[in-house]
């Protein structure tokens, strides 16, 4: 590995792809290596992402594995959709080049596979739902405050996201979810309510989109004189993209066949 990061991106000419092309050109240590996309393939993806050319053409996607060969790669960052990630992260791990994952609503599956694939190809990897900085000590608050309060607090989690967001409930709501099951033992979900539905000790999530909401979550614990509200609410993309381009840098000098979190590249 050179002493300069060579990052590739697929999805690369999408909101958020342009949006990681331009941090990374900014950030030192790190470079555009190689873009993917379904569109604009052939096209200098620094004039996509409107900072001008930087001699890095857009690729199609079939091309991923000699393209990451050609350009000596040394990460692949992908924020695209599930199905994609399903393909792509496999193909990237066998062609040497470590993962940072930021895509949600992957099945058990995918992650098994690209889990194994990580694993048997000695890549490191960095798979979290969210990247945002704030998010890791919201996760951290959650574990704690059901460590404290323990099962005699109902909890609920609300989401809300923009109108074209794809999965639901989102990767951040459901990481609190299993966070907090995990430390009270075990907890059924229950995602949204209709008809005759008394509570019992299950987790409840709900989904809101609308608008243009970035994300925001809250987790209620619910006590019956009191409550307490953890919340978290992302005003900008930006604090998604700063964490990946954190996590690029971080991944490939990490243990090789390991799966890491975001709150690993934070500790």
């Amino acid at each position: 590995m050179s002493s300069e990061i060579r990052a590739a991106l697929v999805g690369a000419c999408g909101r958020m792809g342009t949006m990681i092309v331009r941090r990374l050109m900014s950030t030192e240590g790190i470079t555009v290596s190689a873009a993917f996309d379904l569109v604009r393939v052939g096209d200098d993806i620094g004039e996509v992402a409107g900072i001008g050319k930087i001699g890095v053409p857009v690729s199609a996607s079939e091309d991923l594995e000699k393209v990451l060969k050609e350009t000596k790669t040394d990460v692949l960052i992908d924020f695209t959709i599930a199905k994609a990630t399903a393909v792509n992260a496999p193909i990237a791990a066998a062609a040497g080049v470590n993962l940072v994952i930021g895509t949600t609503g992957l099945s058990a599956e995918q992650k098994t596979a690209i889990t194994d694939a990580v694993i048997k190809n000695k890549v490191s990897a960095v798979i979290s739902s969210n990247y945002s900085i704030g998010v890791g000590i919201f996760f951290k608050l959650c574990r704690e405050a059901a460590k404290n309060l323990g099962p005699d607090y109902d909890v609920e989690i609300i989401e809300a996201h923009h109108n074209q967001k794809k999965d639901a409930p989102s990767g951040t709501a459901m990481t609190a979810a299993e966070i907090i099951s995990k430390e009270l033992g075990g907890k059924e979900f229950v995602y949204g309510r209709q008809g005759q539905c008394p509570r019992g000790k299950e987790i409840g999530i709900h989904a809101v989109r609308g608008g243009d909401i970035v994300g925001d979550h809250t987790v209620m614990f619910i006590g019956n004189s009191e409550r307490i509200e953890l919340r978290h609410q992302a005003h900008s993309r930006e604090v998604f993209v700063s964490g990946a381009v954190l996590a690029a840098k971080w991944v490939p000098g990490q243990k090789k066949g390991v799966v890491y979190d975001m709150n690993d590249v934070l500790a």
